[in-house]
């Protein structure tokens, strides 16, 4: 079994360095000092995040109001360029790395201890210890293009992608980024931002050895004119005591609860769900407000437009008198956007969410109508088969229906049915088309595979370099396929 070891950790003194590139740049550009971020958790505390402030008197050198400041607007173009691979460096005190392998330790077990190899579990099970506690967060400064942002909260994150890349044996961790996680112990960084951003998830591409899956999702997502995070491609180096280390190729996502609620919508101030687990698959009787975290208003204990929902979506008169039925539905829930999204989700294929898993989806009580409104999450399993029986049929033949109403009710109605249909038409005949995607797929290759297959051993999820191209060929085959599959549901 692969096991790291955890070293007896002495103070340090001394400066770390910390490397970073401009966009464009080489990796044996210059190399520039940083002070070594040693804010520490306390081994005997209890709160998670609760830290010892030191270096309190630091000055933020690097601070403008473009770049780390609240006030100026999200910079979308500088963040999520589709056209190049930008770079992160993260400088973590070794003290606090070591917390944070010691705490995924208490709460998934010995790493390594799975012991499936690059490829990692390939989903769920598998032996996988999941933990219902999120990782404790750190300070830890984090470098891009020559500036420094300062005390960024940084913790490991993810669900399956954290348990199985951690059982297996492979340091490729995904990261919560928190830019203003620690403004209560250091006022330099009030309301720091990343040119714009507060949050941002960095994804590890977890079970993709194409690395184009929760990239080309959303895009696919966003062409066809629903609300998703943006992403883009990040090389990440980490230097947590020795020099930074090369932690291989990420996606950046932008925090629903952040940006796109605040660009996408016309305000933030409704609710925000992240529905997980009991009740999340709507089925009846089965609401509770522990399955509908709220993101927004947390401190209103208000769940009543949950509950609207699903009184609306079980109420008795579907079936005696469905004009009715649609006609409640629809005030409460935006069923235009998630027969949209279903259309979308099922074309494309997507297992690890509404359908089979009760998870990976936001609600959001959109201000403008009034009406619950889907978000898809996490898409890095889509764009295949999968796992747990597979993604759903487009005729939703292999549904559990007793589980999954939200899909059944109104799909089993004609009127719905007949928009859902539609929708199907408009993703292959639009952002789903097979020339365009293999396109997509062609150009996103080009541009990424230098660093996805100069990934390093206990980095990557490769097991070699042919992995890559051959996830490609695989999903050019799969959108041809899946086109065909969905021009015959309609005929048929």
């Amino acid at each position: 079994m692969k096991k790291l070891v955890f070293k007896s950790i002495a103070p340090l003194s001394v400066l770390v360095l910390a490397t970073f590139l401009c966009t464009g740049c080489s990796d044996d550009d210059p190399v520039v000092e940083a002070e070594d971020d040693s804010s520490v958790v306390d081994d005997s505390e209890t709160d998670d995040d609760a830290n010892t402030v030191e270096d309190a008197d630091f000055v933020a050198t690097d601070w403008t109001t473009e770049t780390h400041s609240n006030d100026a607007d999200p910079n979308f173009e500088e963040v999520f360029d589709n056209t190049t691979v930008k770079r992160f460096d993260f400088v973590i005190s070794e003290e606090n790395w070591q917390l944070m392998l010691n705490d995924m330790t208490d709460l998934y077990g010995d790493f390594g201890s799975t012991g499936n190899g690059p490829g990692g579990p390939g989903g769920p099970g598998g032996g996988i210890t999941f933990s219902d506690e999120d990782p404790i967060f750190v300070p830890a400064s984090v470098f891009y293009n020559g500036k420094e942002w300062y005390k960024v909260g940084l913790r490991f994150k993810g669900n399956s992608s954290l348990a199985g890349a951690w059982g297996a044996g492979i340091l490729k961790l995904a990261f919560k980024m928190d830019f203003d996680e620690y403004e209560d112990d250091y006022p330099q960084i009030d309301n720091q931002r990343f040119y714009g951003f507060k949050k941002f998830s960095l994804k590890n591409n977890y079970n993709d050895r194409s690395f184009l899956r929760e990239k080309v999702a959303a895009d696919v997502f966003a062409n066809a004119g629903l609300a998703v995070s943006n992403t883009a491609f990040y090389t990440l180096y980490v230097d947590h005591g020795d020099g930074p280390e090369y932690f291989g190729l990420y996606t950046l996502v932008e925090e629903v609860d952040g940006t796109v609620l605040d660009t996408q919508f016309s305000s933030d101030d409704g609710n925000l769900y992240k529905p997980e687990e009991d009740g999340a698959n709507f089925a009846y009787g089965t609401f509770n407000e522990d399955g509908f975290e709220k993101k927004t208003n947390e401190d209103e204990a208000d769940w009543s437009d949950i509950e609207a929902l699903f009184d609306a979506l079980h109420d008795d008169i579907r079936t005696t008198d469905p004009a009715t039925w649609r006609s409640n539905l629809d005030a409460v829930f935006d069923t235009d956007v998630f027969l949209n999204y279903l259309a979308v989700n099922t074309v494309i294929q997507n297992w690890d969410t509404y359908g089979r898993m009760p998870h990976n989806y936001y609600l959001y009580n959109n201000p403008d109508n009034d009406k619950l409104t889907w978000i898809p999450w996490d898409n890095n399993e889509a764009l295949q088969e999968g796992n747990r029986n597979g993604a759903l049929d487009l005729d939703f033949s292999d549904l559990d229906s007793s589980e999954w109403p939200l899909i059944e009710y109104l799909y089993a109605d004609e009127a719905y049915r007949a928009i859902y249909d539609n929708y199907v038409q408009q993703v292959i005949d639009g952002p789903f088309e097979t020339a365009t995607l293999q396109s997509t797929y062609a150009t996103y290759a080009s541009l990424i595979e230098s660093y996805a297959t100069s990934e390093l051993a206990g980095y990557t999820f490769l097991n070699s370099n042919s992995d890559f191209q051959a996830a490609i060929s695989e999903l050019n085959a799969h959108v041809a396929q899946r086109t065909a599959a969905a021009a015959n549901y309609l005929t048929n």
